[in-house]
């Protein structure tokens, strides 16, 4: 099912599933999709659906709306296409059901598949293994102070369209990996390079300019 990701500031503060034929966006509290922000125009855009296929249309909007960084006034929209409005990003995700992600964060299809060894069964007569669980702690910038719980198999934290990292949940630990933006994320001041790296608890992240530390409990 198609849903709207709606984050500022790399932090994801909303989800939405579209579920009718025509889904509105806008400031006023009768929209579907409510955006309390003055950049923001009372009744900004919508969102057609028809079947498969998925339009926005631009509501003669003040600021209007853009599209992977392009202003449109009518336009179908493809699986991870970035929406713009005002300083939010939405994320527009059109994925294959029965895939075991994070909802509230943005994952990008390909890059890091899920691991099935956590859900394999223990072998006989052998102790059951603790689940492990962590948390990512934003430090800086205006979403200082949110924590991103990482309960699923992959997670991923970053600024859609700009610098997106991946964070996989594996049966001995988690692991950072880069998924999308010309510049890697850093850990604990030094680039991670192409290939995914351990995290330990008390590391510390940077990306797209906001401070974040790995929290493991």
């Amino acid at each position: 099912m198609p849903k709207m990701i709606v984050s500022i500031d790399g932090v994801v503060i909303k989800e939405v599933q579209l579920t009718k034929e025509r889904t509105t966006l806008g400031r006023r509290p009768y929209n579907d999709i409510v955006i309390d922000n003055l950049a923001v125009s009372g009744e900004h855009a919508v969102i057609h659906m028809l079947e498969q296929d998925v339009e926005i249309e631009d509501l003669g909007s003040t600021n209007g709306t853009y599209v992977n960084a392009k202003a449109v006034k009518r336009q179908e929209l493809r699986n991870g296409d970035t929406i713009e409005v005002g300083k939010y990003k939405i994320r527009f995700l059109h994925e294959a059901e029965g895939q075991n992600f994070e909802k509230t964060m943005i994952f990008k299809p390909g890059m890091v598949p899920p691991l099935g060894t956590a859900s394999r069964p223990a072998p006989l007569g052998a102790a059951p293994v603790a689940p492990i669980s962590a948390v990512i702690r934003v430090m800086s910038g205006a979403a200082a102070g949110r924590e991103v719980s990482l309960q699923k198999v992959v997670t991923t934290i970053g600024k859609p369209g700009v610098a997106v990292a991946s964070i996989t949940k594996r049966h001995q630990g988690f692991v950072l990996a880069h998924v999308e933006g010309p510049d890697m994320p850093l850990l604990n001041g030094t680039s991670i390079g192409s290939a995914p790296v351990p995290l330990k608890n008390g590391d510390r992240l940077e990306l797209a300019g906001t401070e974040m530390q790995f929290e493991q409990t």
